[in-house]
């Protein structure tokens, strides 16, 4: 769940059927400690009654401009200035096109015109509609003007056509909203690599080696980057997570995979993350065939091989600027085996944690990790994997802001 406490939202909800879907994202708002107002066009008001998003919201939902029973003196200026972000869920190709052309003639599109603030636009409609050149010229005006246009998703309309124009999951347009509010953008303009998750090598076509590593560790750092404006490319090896929205996803399965796109991002990275858990062998020669048991007694071996070690290449490679931490699963000497990591592997930090440590294994949604440098070693309490990415990313941003602060600017 996000933290948008002391965040102003405006929910405008113009007339379309979606309407109803607008109630759970108010509700959903609601729950992160967001403030939420709620502006309904009046035909919103005939699909859904004002008194769910008050209910919902505890704030009085606005639906007449000419209210004068309201505490605003200038109420359109008043929401308008006191909103950090306006998202109009369900966008009518009505409340687009008013929208795109300035009209302000009631109180959801005098409040658009009068903010500020950043404006996200979730169009809802036949998909006829949404794809007639008027609508399509309406959006990329808005685009043009700073909006930010949700994709519409497809299905079944309620119109009963298939196709484009369904208003996205609730859940869907809270990421957006979450993508502008629940983080300073500390790390916009920089990009991030990620890995995450387990490699698989393969015995033959039916088994092969892996580990337990679930990747919601480096699935949450590559969150907490994103939410922080970051360019996030996510390197993951198979695991059973949704997909980090907002990031670039590539999808690895082998350690040499991993490394054929640890090298691709390398160039183009400020800041790499290896907290995948990469295998260190594989078998030397996988069988083509599935591997017949010969009998219950007979014995049975593999024959193993180094895979590639990817940070050591990280090492010899890494250009001036970047930014490298590595992880460290260990079940002893955790602080002595990963500072000989750190060194030998040229790292700036490394995260350690013990397997042995109720709460740091495999699978877990907590960790416990020791934040480790060339000069200090931090344990950090047991915490939720977000809250340890989130304490992972502020001691990175650490260094790299002390490195700028320390960094002889030109003479002009």
């Amino acid at each position: 769940m996000y933290d948008l406490k002391g965040k102003c939202i405006v929910l405008g909800v113009s007339g379309g059927i979606a309407a109803y879907k607008a109630a759970a994202l108010a509700s959903a708002l609601n729950k992160t400690g967001a403030d939420v107002h709620v502006i309904m066009t009046e035909n919103a008001a005939r699909f859904i009654s004002p008194l769910t998003f008050e209910t919902l919201t505890s704030n009085r939902c606005v639906v007449d401009m000419f209210d004068r029973g309201y505490k605003y003196d200038v109420e359109h200026i008043s929401l308008a200035k006191a909103a950090d972000l306006i998202v109009i869920a369900p966008a009518t190709a009505n409340i687009i096109a008013k929208t795109a052309h300035g009209i302000a003639d009631d109180m959801l599109t005098s409040v658009v015109l009068a903010a500020k603030c950043k404006k996200l636009v979730s169009p809802s409609m036949n998909t006829a509609m949404l794809e007639n050149p008027v609508t399509i010229d309406n959006i990329n005006t808005l685009r043009k003007y700073g909006f930010e246009i949700i994709p519409s998703a497809a299905g079944r309309l309620a119109c009963g056509d298939i196709g484009s124009g369904k208003l996205p999951e609730p859940d869907v347009i809270l990421e957006y909203i979450a993508r502008e509010l629940a983080r300073e953008k500390t790390l916009s303009g920089l990009k991030v690599t990620v890995t995450a998750g387990p490699t698989q090598e393969a015995i033959d076509p039916v088994r092969f080696i892996t580990n337990h590593s679930s990747g919601k560790m480096g699935y949450a750092i590559a969150k907490e980057a994103m939410l922080r404006g970051a360019d996030v490319t996510l390197i993951s090896g198979p695991v059973s997570i949704d997909p980090v929205p907002f990031t670039e996803i590539r999808r690895v399965v082998t350690a040499a995979d991993m490394f054929s796109e640890v090298k691709r991002a390398l160039p183009h990275t400020d800041i790499l993350i290896m907290s995948a858990a990469v295998a260190d062998f594989r078998p030397s020669s996988p069988s083509a065939d599935k591997i017949k048991k010969s009998g219950s007694d007979s014995p049975f071996s593999v024959p193993l091989k180094h895979t590639d070690d990817i940070l050591k290449w990280v090492s010899e490679n890494r250009h001036e600027g970047l930014f490298v931490c590595g992880f460290s699963m260990e079940t002893r000497d955790l602080e002595e085996n990963s500072r000989s990591k750190l060194t030998s592997k040229k790292l700036d930090m490394i995260a350690a944690n013990d397997l042995r440590e109720e709460g740091a294994g495999f699978g877990v949604d907590t960790n416990i990790l020791t934040v480790i440098t060339k000069s200090s070693a931090e344990k950090l309490p047991l915490m939720s994997k977000e809250e340890a990415a989130a304490a992972l990313t502020d001691r990175i941003e650490d260094i790299i802001f002390q490195r700028q602060r320390h960094t002889p600017q030109d003479v002009v």
